[in-house]
């Protein structure tokens, strides 16, 4: 397989437009804008732009939030948030002492300059706005819980911030997260996660504990496993308002309190691998990435340089590039990556362009092939006469053969036979590249072709093509029968030693 393929799996974006759009109506990033409209032309607050308690108790009833408990905190850190990203500008007063009291004003807040991004800004503005708060938010999910730093502070005396003493490594803590972060992003790119399709916490957090060849993870393991769940479910509630994330947080009858930390009531041993039924699942947590949480993470990932295409990023891209990259595509891509890359030509000129980068002799050559004749498979009948002219080629002619037949066309020569061998080890080739993590259908492919020709290895051992003794040794690993495996492998000798 090739070694040039994305490092990520491409997603599948909404538009920058539709994006935005979930941006401004994200419900932190609203109540900012809310927040900052009412700043207006100049409101008294205290040191920082914090608001001061009347002030706060305003904000938190403007937002609607006076009959929740949770209210003034949502209503703070809204305004911190429209402080952070330039809704809001401070101006301390030059005249204040440093003595003042905490509910006497320090200065004045006003509507910023980016307030007017929301309305006149570009789509992009708007994101990169929101990228901006987003970062803020990440931070403080990253962070120790505010009374663990007052109880250390106190207990300290010196004033001084012991890191290790609250067992907090900044570092480590922001790379869990976009660690965390990534593996969603993963699983949405693979299709195994969605809004529709949230992952299960537990499973996330043992994605990020459990070693990959650990069998049955043990009690100091799967407590880990806990101790990480309970640590996502904070983070993820301080996410979730900023439409990162769709979170179901943890049911609050299965948390303990233990020295005055949160644990997991009940063992997570069992819902890390084997999970139970959905309903009993979700009680410990489901998150999902959302689009604008996709859009997100990508374009963290692409500033830190790993390579997270998109779909539509082949669309103006030649041939080459589309058929080489394709095979690395999660299946439901493929067909959305060819679709995007037709619309921007006619179909007679995409089928001659695509068959002119299927041709090859080259370890990556059977996949393209392969590609295109997805690809082809979704062009109309205005592309006969491109598939015409490959009729006797021998690496394009099996293939343009089967396009013509599924498109009606007529008076097409049948194929000789040492173009249909060849295409066999070619179309072979092309599943081993492709297909390795799911050999069921290849299997069935391999046992079909054998059953209908009776000097089927003999004939297929001489065909002249790069991969036909690997193709001939894989059938031999592939096929059920012993004696036809035999045969196989044999042949495959036979293919070798002719080279």
């Amino acid at each position: 397989m090739s070694g040039d393929r994305p490092t990520m799996p491409p997603v599948r974006l909404p538009s920058d437009a539709e994006l935005a759009r979930d941006a401004l109506s994200a419900p932190l990033f609203a109540r900012a804008a809310k927040l900052a409209r009412w700043a207006g032309e100049g409101t008294p607050v205290g040191a920082g732009g914090e608001l001061l308690a009347g002030q706060l108790k305003t904000a938190t009833g403007l937002l609607g939030l006076d009959d929740d408990e949770d209210g003034p905190a949502y209503a703070a850190e809204a305004w911190q948030l429209a402080l952070d990203v330039g809704l809001v500008e401070f101006t301390e007063s030059p005249d204040e002492s440093a003595d003042a009291s905490p509910d006497e004003p320090q200065g004045t807040a006003v509507a910023g300059e980016e307030l007017a991004t929301l309305t006149s800004g570009s789509p992009q503005d708007i994101l990169d706005l929101w990228l901006g708060g987003l970062e803020t938010v990440l931070a403080d999910a990253a962070a120790p819980d505010l009374g663990d730093l007052v109880e250390q502070l106190s207990e300290g005396g010196d004033g001084d911030l012991d890191l290790d003493a609250i067992d907090w490594n900044p570092e480590e803590e922001a790379d869990f997260l976009d660690g965390v972060l990534g593996n969603l992003y993963l699983l949405t790119a693979l299709d195994e996660g969605s809004p529709d399709r949230p992952v299960p916490l537990p499973a996330l957090a043992a994605s990020m504990i459990v070693p990959d060849d650990m069998d049955e993870p043990t009690d100091d393991v799967l407590e880990e496993v806990s101790d990480a769940m309970m640590r996502l479910d904070d983070q993820f509630r301080i996410l979730a308002p900023t439409g990162l994330v769709r979170y179901q947080p943890v049911d609050e009858a299965l948390i303990e309190v233990v020295d005055g930390e949160g644990h997991i009531r009940e063992s997570v041993d069992g819902v890390t691998s084997d999970l139970p039924e959905e309903e009993d699942v979700s009680r410990y947590g489901m998150v999902a990435l959302t689009p604008l949480g996709l859009f997100a993470v990508r374009s963290r990932m692409l500033d830190a340089g790993i390579d997270a295409p998109a779909v539509g990023d082949l669309a103006d891209s030649p041939a080459d590039d589309l058929l080489a990259a394709l095979p690395g595509h999660p299946g439901f891509a493929v067909r959305a990556e060819a679709e995007l890359w037709l619309a921007r030509r006619t179909p007679l000129d995409a089928a001659r362009e695509l068959l002119a980068a299927a041709r090859g002799a080259d370890d990556e050559a059977p996949a393209r092939r392969l590609m295109c004749q997805q690809t082809l498979s979704l062009v109309g009948a205005d592309a006969e006469p491109a598939l015409r002219e490959v009729l006797d080629d021998l690496q394009l002619g099996g293939l343009a053969r089967v396009w013509l037949a599924e498109h009606g066309a007529t008076d097409v020569p049948p194929p000789g036979e040492d173009m249909i061998f060849w295409l066999t080890v070619d179309t072979i080739a092309a599943r081993l590249d492709t297909e390795a993590d799911d050999p069921e259908e290849l299997r069935e492919l391999v046992e079909s072709l054998v059953s209908g020709h009776s000097g089927f290895f003999d004939a297929l051992w001489r065909v002249e093509h790069p991969a036909t003794a690997d193709v001939l040794e894989a059938m031999g690993r592939l096929h059920p029968d012993k004696a036809t495996a035999k045969a196989a492998r044999k042949a495959a000798f036979k293919a070798r030693s002719r080279g």
